[in-house]
């Protein structure tokens, strides 16, 4: 069973196993009919297709971020339609960093499927070995799949609230620096960051070439945004819960689990201005 990454290699070597399902998870927030177009004119062979919006997320409402958790018992219709059974190795793959991917890797663990790892590099990766590419459709038999959803690997906002000021808690942030100061936002109304949250931008969990870092590496960068907190009291976020799995990601992968999601992230967080917002020079 693989629960992180695989390769490239891997993947090739396992096309034509019936027990393996690769997503194409391409996406751009900017353009979202833009991942499946790219998907359409070619994928990774035997790929299917996950919109971050249809399938990957609920309809957004007053109350909530720009990507809310989908009900799980929808989830499990659309895991259905894929065919994915208890035996399925998924895999889930974007344009290169595993930013979408990173979504349906936590959303299969929180509804009680472990057996699925994001492929590092992403069609980049597969791209740049000159493999095989495809632009069929596959039709794969529905399945059966029941989900088993756990509620304590996401936290809502007035959990997040009730920690991130408590010592032995740490709110990570997955934006970019200069989102996170407060000096620009692209996306949401309100520029800043929860107060009491830390920076960690999901970039320093890759590499040049857009793959994730060694362990060890990663190990030493998370252990300096915890200062201390145990990896059970980590919390992350980002701006609606998308991203942040990327670096929840990581930290498997650094030997590091235990953190749990602030689902609705900044998005969801700004809806109260109650709740506080804070900035950085």
């Amino acid at each position: 069973m693989h629960t992180t990454l695989v390769s490239a290699d891997t993947l090739a070597q396992h096309l034509d196993d019936s027990h393996w399902l690769i997503v194409d998870c391409r996406f751009d927030l900017a353009q979202p009919a833009a991942g499946e177009a790219a998907y359409r004119a070619g994928h990774i062979p035997g790929a299917i297709y996950a919109h971050l919006d249809r399938d990957l997320s609920s309809p957004i409402t007053p109350s909530t971020g720009r990507h809310p958790l989908p009900d799980p018992e929808h989830f499990a219709a659309t895991l259905r339609s894929w065919g994915v059974t208890a035996d399925t190795q998924v895999i889930a793959y974007d344009a290169d960093n595993g930013m979408y991917a990173s979504r349906l890797w936590w959303l299969l663990r929180w509804v009680g499927h472990r057996a699925v790892a994001v492929l590092d590099g992403g069609f980049k990766a597969w791209n740049s070995s000159q493999r095989a590419t495809s632009s069929a459709i596959p039709a794969r038999a529905p399945s059966q799949f029941q989900a088993r959803p756990e509620r304590e690997l996401w936290l809502d906002a007035e959990q997040v609230q009730a920690r991130v000021q408590q010592p032995d808690w740490r709110l990570l942030d997955a934006r970019a620096p200069e989102r996170f100061a407060g000096k620009v936002e692209p996306l949401d109304k309100v520029a800043g960051h929860v107060p009491g949250a830390r920076n960690h931008p999901f970039a320093t969990n890759l590499t040049s070439d857009a793959r994730f870092g060694a362990p060890e590496e990663l190990r030493r960068r998370y252990q300096a945004s915890q200062d201390g907190v145990a990896d059970d009291h980590t919390i992350v976020m980002c701006g609606s819960g998308v991203t942040a799995c990327h670096l929840l990601l990581a930290l498997e992968v650094a030997g590091k689990p235990g953190a749990r999601l602030y689902a609705g992230s900044w998005s969801e967080w700004i809806r109260n201005p109650q709740r506080g917002v804070a900035t950085t020079d």
